[in-house]
């Protein structure tokens, strides 16, 4: 199997023109000495320079595109290309939008972190983030996850005050990272 070739932010910029306020990624000219013949140089930059780069979305909405036949991430190759180093750590979408890739958008963020500013499941029934019905006392049950686990936040008779439970417990055990669903 080939070894996954990553290209330094250097020659991401070489390759790639990143708009910070946009976060849309466009192919720039590539020089000739990135080909084996004048032929394949010239299709290529006919078909693809000054085109937006990056536009494929995986399933769960992230844009992605490959460099040098190698799949990135979108918003990793622009946070490269910004700072001028790949991440260390994931990059979270501050708004929630996977396909959101501004500048002012991205964070550098822990795996807790990045969990942490995630919406309400799918398969969210109440309506709220952190809020479930409590059959046994036909109550509504606010919760939340914590570093040290699951939480319960105590049984109300709404959902909206289950709710601002968890808003509550969200701005003290997850700070800047707090996602209300």
């Amino acid at each position: 199997m080939a070894e996954k070739i990553i290209p330094s932010p250097e020659t991401l910029r070489e390759l790639l023109r990143y708009e910070p306020d946009t976060g849309k990624l466009y192919w720039k000219e590539r020089p000739r000495e990135f080909f084996s013949s004048d032929r394949t140089w010239k299709a290529w930059n006919t078909r693809y320079a000054d085109q937006r780069a990056f536009t494929s979305a995986e399933d769960r909405g992230y844009l992605r595109g490959a460099v040098f036949g190698t799949l990135f991430l979108a918003h990793r190759v622009a946070w490269a290309i910004a700072h001028g180093c790949w991440p260390e750590q994931d990059i979270d979408h501050i708004n929630g939008d996977p396909s959101d890739n501004r500048l002012m958008n991205l964070r550098e963020a822990t795996r807790v972190e990045n969990t942490r500013n995630r919406g309400k499941q799918r398969n969210n029934t109440s309506g709220y983030k952190g809020v479930g019905f409590h059959k046994a006392s036909r109550k509504w049950r606010s919760y939340i996850v914590t570093s040290a686990g699951q939480k319960d936040l105590g049984l109300f008779n709404s959902p909206e005050e289950a709710h601002a439970a968890y808003v509550a417990a969200a701005n003290k055990y997850h700070g800047e990272f707090a996602n209300y669903g």
